[in-house]
């Protein structure tokens, strides 16, 4: 039910970013907001059974979500963002992209040793971001306990390169 609403509302943009791609826009979801309150709740009810301390959403699109999403499971929020937009000392994690590479960072205080960290986007693509993410959690000393997105492009095979980071990875619509 909450899968084909998804995809029903979803707009595919024909080559954006670049030739060739056809981006899923989740931002008609937006303009819905029984829609956006029952995409937060499936969510929540996906991770029911999964210990989580903290909920970190990836920048921009994971901060639509991820704050409802850390309500509800009634745990912190904290925002992963791309360099040089955060104001206090950070801790970073590059990657590669098919077109150059890119660097995550967060606050160095937003984590604990051993805190299970969701980490939360609108869409999982080929994963890179994601690992990238996830080796932050890592290199601060805090575990991934899961992986939710709104949508997975599963022809992409991003599910794969999470396996070394953490097992329970949850989409509410696939293509």
């Amino acid at each position: 039910m909450i899968e084909s609403r998804i995809k029903q509302t979803v707009r595919d943009v024909q080559d954006f970013p670049k030739p060739g791609i056809i981006f899923k826009d989740i931002t008609p979801i937006l303009k819905d907001p029984g829609l956006c309150m029952d995409i937060t709740a499936a969510l929540a009810k996906q991770l029911s059974n999964v210990a989580i301390d903290v909920v970190a959403g990836i920048e921009s699109r994971g901060f639509l979500f991820g704050p409802s999403l850390a309500q509800l499971l009634n745990v912190p929020f904290i925002p992963i963002r791309k360099a040089g937009k955060l104001p206090y000392k950070t801790m970073q994690e590059s990657y590669d992209l098919e077109y150059g590479s890119a660097t995550i960072e967060c606050h160095q205080d937003a984590l604990l040793k051993g805190q299970r960290v969701l980490i939360h986007d609108d869409l999982l693509a080929t994963g890179g971001t994601v690992v990238a993410a996830s080796k932050l959690v890592m290199q601060m000393e805090a575990t991934v306990a899961a992986y939710s997105f709104i949508i997975s492009l599963d022809f992409l095979n991003g599910r794969k390169r999470l396996t070394p980071y953490g097992s329970e990875v949850f989409s509410l619509a696939s293509y």
